[in-house]
């Protein structure tokens, strides 16, 4: 099963892009991403911004109480915020066989060393990280994307994850059922090996 990190506000074309796939897709609407999909607290990225609350773990908790309800292998995927989310349940659940994080919030502060310091061993597991090529023009702190995502590839190497990044066209609001297919059709794969 894929449990797809979704927007109650913004929903994604889960139901196009899942077309075709031998896994079961869920979607999972989760409401006040910058609260509920990041990590730790952290400042706003823009004055008058709220900042982020960093109530993962909560979220988290939500999804072990469905993965305990649903027979495996499981796979997370999401976009943006919700792609950070994804990486983040895929490094502290291991029931999650795989996780595609899709133009995700890589830039979060402090994350690739958080990353670096508490990844696990994940041999036997699998990870698809895409962004688009113009993201990295957005300015700060997304301007280092690219990298914070080759760095995140790295790391998940390292400890012995299979990885697959993919460099797509568009900034970051572009492109984004394609990116979202893509990374379904990985975890597919990978899921439904026989």
């Amino acid at each position: 099963m894929i449990y797809v990190v979704d927007s109650q506000e913004h929903p994604l074309d889960v139901v196009p892009a899942a077309k075709g796939l031998r896994s079961r897709v869920v979607s999972v609407p989760v409401a006040g991403w910058g609260d509920a999909l990041t990590p730790w607290p952290a400042p706003a990225l823009r004055p008058g911004e709220r900042d982020f609350g960093g109530h993962a773990d909560e979220t988290l908790a939500l999804l072990a109480a469905a993965l305990d309800q649903a027979p495996g292998p499981h796979a997370i995927c999401g976009y943006s915020l919700g792609g950070l989310f994804a990486l983040y349940a895929f490094v502290r659940e291991p029931r999650l066989a795989a996780c595609a994080c899709l133009s995700g919030s890589v830039w979060y502060e402090g994350w690739v060393d958080w990353l670096r310091n508490n990844a696990p061993d994940c041999a036997g597991r699998y990870a698809y990280l895409s962004v688009g090529k113009k993201e990295k023009r957005a300015g700060l702190p997304f301007r280092h994307v690219e990298e914070d995502l080759a760095a995140c590839a790295e790391i998940l190497r390292d400890r012995g994850c299979e990885v697959d990044v993919a460099l797509g066209p568009g900034s970051h609001m572009q492109h984004v059922t394609e990116r979202l297919a893509a990374g379904l059709v990985s975890l597919d794969a990978v899921l439904t090996d026989d």
